[in-house]
């Protein structure tokens, strides 16, 4: 019977080797970067060192089934807006618990810890409550009506706007993005009918394009109304002309193009960078993997993550448990998104923003986040087949 099966048949070495390529790619990309001297900081040791909390993690995970995270969802979620509750009305500054960066109030500082940013868990936490939340709708309403859709489209609106809320108040825009990514995801394969999804997604893009054309033609209306930063205005300013703004907000954008563009289609080799991108070990490590080794390796790296999103896709097809799909669903929206907005900002495809390139930009919180939200995969992978069978008798 396969619910007998051994550790080794059940683990999922595929996903694990996947893990290990972006581990490589990001020793090779965060050794060069540090060479520019913007920090006087070995990098590799502590992106080293995450990986390995990271395997822990995943480790950890693994320990319990998704049954018991179906059970807790709420309570990481609770748990997760309590600590951005905590992170809002923390005090900031020089020596405080909250720490400032680029005027975003999205860390806490620990001493003889580090920074930890609470966003990057509560994104996984997001996840697991919008599962649950789904799963026990269609339980308590097996006959599918337009009435019952909307109510699950309202429970999901409400779930999705207390964190959202709060972290666009430090203001995130970038993680604030990835929070709606996952909505939507998780709208999209909740079985809510296309009647009602459709004109939510168009009324969704039509205030999005609205918002982008007050910001082209309506920027002092939008920061005086809505509060909005100049400096989020002056981003999507830089994003269509950054050469009228290379010396401020376009900085970064031409010299990410240029990088790349000089990569042209083998690269320089190692360690043979030539442009300057700030943050090229975080937000831009992009760059340094085009202009070192090119179109090639650019693509190479594409490709490993066009493989870690078909893998997440292949074991979502895989899994019998409906709040397992959904989990995992979430997470494959997650990771595409970041890898997409990511690598757009380095090439004017999309605007700049905060978020790094999964697994591989050199961060903590970053990698221990996506850690913690693949752990899952495992474990939905590794057990699964334990359960195919049995009924969901959860609480």
């Amino acid at each position: 019977m396969e619910s007998n099966k051994n550790f080794t048949d059940r683990f999922d070495w595929t996903l694990a080797f996947i893990l290990l390529l972006l581990f490589i790619v990001s020793i090779l990309a965060i050794s060069s970067a540090q060479s520019s001297g913007q920090y006087p900081i070995n990098f590799i040791p502590r992106q080293a060192l995450w990986y390995g909390v990271g395997a822990v993690i995943i480790a950890g995970t693994m320990f319990f089934e998704p049954d018991q995270y179906k059970r807790f969802a709420w309570v990481f979620y609770g748990i997760g807006i309590g600590v951005l509750v905590v992170l809002m009305l923390s005090p900031s500054g020089q020596g405080q618990i909250a720490e400032l960066r680029n005027g975003a109030k999205s860390w806490f500082h620990l001493p003889g810890v580090g920074s930890i940013q609470p966003s990057e868990f509560m994104k996984t936490f997001f996840i697991l409550a919008l599962a649950r939340l789904v799963t026990k709708h269609h339980d308590y309403y097996p006959l599918k009506t337009i009435k019952t859709d909307f109510i699950l489209l309202g429970k999901i609106a409400a779930t999705a706007a207390l964190p959202l809320a709060l972290i666009l108040k430090q203001p995130d825009l970038g993680t604030s993005l990835v929070f709606i990514s996952i909505t939507v995801a998780i709208i999209i394969v909740s079985g809510i009918s296309w009647k009602i999804i459709l004109p939510v997604f168009v009324a969704g893009a039509g205030i999005g394009a609205s918002l982008l054309w007050m910001a082209i033609y309506m920027k002092d209306f939008l920061i005086n109304t809505f509060n909005f930063d100049k400096y989020q205005i002056a981003r999507v300013y830089s994003w269509l002309d950054p050469y009228s703004y290379s010396s401020n907000e376009g900085y970064n954008l031409i010299n990410a193009m240029t990088a790349i563009g000089s990569g042209e289609i083998s690269g320089k080799g190692y360690g043979g960078r030539e442009v300057y991108v700030p943050e090229n070990h975080t937000d831009f490590v992009f760059t340094v993997i085009g202009e070192e080794y090119g179109f090639i390796g650019a693509s190479v790296v594409v490709s490993i993550f066009f493989l870690l999103i078909y893998h997440l896709t292949k074991v979502t097809l895989q899994l019998k448990d409906p709040f397992s799909t959904y989990v995992s669903a979430g997470i494959i929206a997650m990771v595409t998104f970041h890898v997409f907005q990511n690598i757009g900002m380095t090439i004017q495809l999309l605007p700049i923003t905060g978020i790094p390139l999964p697994f591989i930009s050199y961060g903590g919180s970053s990698l221990m986040g996506n850690m913690l939200a693949l752990g899952l995969v495992f474990s939905m992978k590794f057990h699964h087949r334990t359960y195919m069978f049995s009924s969901d008798d959860d609480e």
